[in-house]
């Protein structure tokens, strides 16, 4: 189960419950996979809405890693995620707003 209090997200995967999470580590594979400059050129790419299929597949791969599981993102590519596209967009914003929100509340 996904604890907010520590930035944790839930998705469904393939009918199961799955635990998301941006760490560091999940950042910097992050920011190094899209090619991004920074954190908040990363954060400034989902916001402006101007990313791909592939960025959000990259997004939700990172953030399973990030909560501990061993998946790649062609895995996660190939399963079911619970609201299709629309379902996995809200999931990664989610994730987003868990991971950035408290960074803008910071000052």
């Amino acid at each position: 189960m996904a604890n907010p209090a520590r930035g944790e997200v839930e998705i469904v995967l393939d009918g199961h419950p799955h635990v998301m999470r941006l760490t560091l580590g999940a950042l910097a594979e992050l920011e190094a996979a899209l090619g991004a400059e920074g954190l908040v050129g990363l954060a400034r790419r989902f916001e402006e809405g101007s990313f791909s299929a592939a960025d959000l597949l990259r997004l939700i791969g990172a953030g399973l890693r990030g909560a501990g599981a061993s998946i790649g993102d062609q895995e996660v590519g190939a399963m079911r995620i619970e609201g299709g596209v629309h379902g996995a967009a809200r999931a990664a914003a989610r994730l987003l707003e868990a991971t950035f929100a408290p960074l803008e509340e910071m000052g």
